[in-house]
């Protein structure tokens, strides 16, 4: 019989804590499952300085996370038929259409050459629309300054509040040119707060509606979404990151004040979210029962297929890029593991990880989930001890 072994827990809990108990975090919520066995970790408090313990319903700044959530919606409408995966989308965004695209990084923003083709469902889902994350020091080329002003994002972790409106920011991006020609090179993040307006204008509705009334009702995500209600407010963490030259946790967005406890003016489907891990849960259970999640279809079989398979060239993955790393390529909207490195890093397990401290991951080999979330944010694109420990002591955990 297959599950989680209570000796391997025991292994999780004290992994985890030892982390919590360095003082290197607050406090952290994690997930294991395995087919029917269900195993949660809540440890250490809500704060530095210990404002109440951390509890399972605590709610978190998915940050990056959001982007599988973004890709399911936007496979809805392609298994609705109300859009195809290789047209055009300019039909919907025509801020888009007719792009110039830099002759090289290095170019000034006028010098440019025409886009070989349109931008489609498929360059957004596979993150090779043409721009995005520039992972070099800041202002090394013309673009970067560019995208920071225009705050189109990316470059820098999420604040709601900074955003401009929703219509604003497409007509923002849409005056840059693109850095790689459409289809070319994979590029992160940017794509996925395209595929957000892009869902919100096939739907007819605001990005957020659609998300609710198509994924969160019906997988039972009921803590999940674009801010926090009042009435929940004490359940989210301040988020924190860490003061190089202090060597200390200092509150990035707090609890009380925090950006998340309003709607925002852009619904950002490439890190605006917020969750719970029973709620990420139900998700990533759906997408391991290949679309469907207590007798409900929410997405085809063959579209929970594509998201969770190779769909890059190696052209397309070549380069610096720090992302994706070794034995890692890309989906629709998430990595997919294709080379075994490590023991948790299986051929097939597929998820991603949130720079504001959140990580979760699907292993269809193993009938397993693994979630972790936290309030410390992310130093580097690369994932921590901390994540890669829990990884190790779950997949340790395995009767």
């Amino acid at each position: 019989m297959v599950g989680l072994s209570e000796q391997g827990l025991q292994g999780v809990h004290r992994s985890l804590a030892s982390h919590v108990q360095s003082g290197k975090l607050p406090g952290l919520v994690a997930l294991v499952s395995r087919d029917d066995d269900l195993h949660v970790e809540t440890i250490g408090s809500m704060s530095v300085g210990g404002a109440g313990p951390m509890k399972r319903e605590s709610i978190f700044r998915i940050a990056s996370l959001s982007k599988p959530i973004t890709a399911a919606a936007a496979m809805i409408l392609v298994d609705e038929g109300r859009i195809q995966m290789d047209e055009s989308v300019d039909r919907w965004l025509p801020e888009l259409s007719n792009r110039k695209v830099l002759k090289s990084r290095t170019s000034a923003r006028d010098d440019t050459v025409p886009s070989k083709r349109p931008i489609t469902l498929r360059h957004l889902l596979t993150f090779t629309m043409g721009i995005g994350s520039i992972v070099e020091r800041s202002n090394t080329y013309p673009i970067q300054r560019l995208i920071r002003e225009y705050k189109i994002g990316g470059d820098g972790p999420p604040l709601p509040s900074e955003f401009p409106t929703t219509d604003d920011w497409i007509k923002r991006l849409g005056s840059l040119p693109l850095v790689a020609q459409p289809g070319e090179r994979w590029m992160y993040h940017v794509s996925a707060d395209v595929l957000g307006v892009l869902i919100s204008r096939v739907s007819g509705k605001s990005f957020g509606e659609f998300m609710r009334e198509r994924l969160f009702e019906p997988l039972g995500m009921k803590d999940t979404g674009f801010w926090v209600p009042s009435e929940e407010a004490g359940r989210l963490p301040p988020s924190y990151s860490l003061d190089p030259l202090r060597k200390a946790l200092i509150v990035f967005d707090g609890a009380a004040d925090s950006a998340w406890l309003r709607p925002p003016p852009f619904e950002s489907g490439g890190a605006g979210l917020v969750s719970t891990v029973d709620d990420y849960h139900s998700f990533c259970r759906m997408m391991l029962n290949k679309g469907k999640l207590g007798g409900k279809l929410i997405l085809s079989e063959a579209s929970v297929g594509q998201m969770t398979s190779d769909q890059l060239t190696p052209a397309q993955r070549a380069g610096p890029d720090v992302f994706l790393g070794k034995g890692r390529s890309w989906g629709f909207g998430m990595a997919v593991e294709v080379e075994r490195m490590e023991d948790y890093q299986t051929p097939g397990r597929f998820g991603w990880d949130g720079g504001l401290g959140t990580t979760a991951w699907t292993d269809p080999g193993e009938g397993m989930v693994t979630i972790l979330f936290t309030q410390r944010m992310m130093e580097s694109p690369t994932a921590p001890k901390l994540f890669t420990d829990f990884w190790s002591a779950a997949y340790g955990a395995r009767k």
